[in-house]
């Protein structure tokens, strides 16, 4: 039977994994085109088409997130609708994004 150190590492070992998890570029471009597309499903016909999301076919943890002014109360609103869902690494990446728009349109 395990000790209780044998198990606390085992329970951190899995946590690095998740952690791990959560930026892989292929979970980043699912949870991306889950938020694309859950936004587009929320804005006005109108601007529906000014939200995108590009990865980089190079770099690809490089994602380009466009969205016309008007439109990215939807976006938030779709990050926001999906954090609970994702993996801890990730959610902390969309917070972070979102923390980095909210700052580019105070500009």
């Amino acid at each position: 039977m395990p000790d209780e150190e044998t198990r606390m590492i085992e329970r951190l070992v899995k946590e690095i994994e998740n952690l791990k998890l959560g930026l892989d570029p292929a979970v980043l471009s699912g949870w991306y085109r889950k938020v694309e597309t859950d936004a587009r499903a929320r804005a006005p016909e109108h601007l529906r088409d000014s939200i995108q999301v590009i990865q980089n076919e190079i770099l690809p943890m490089k994602f380009e997130l466009k969205a016309s002014k008007r439109a990215v109360g939807y976006v938030f609103e779709a990050i926001d609708k999906n954090l609970e869902a994702m993996p801890m690494a990730t959610r902390l990446y969309f917070q972070k994004l979102e923390e980095l728009i909210q700052a580019e349109i105070n500009r």
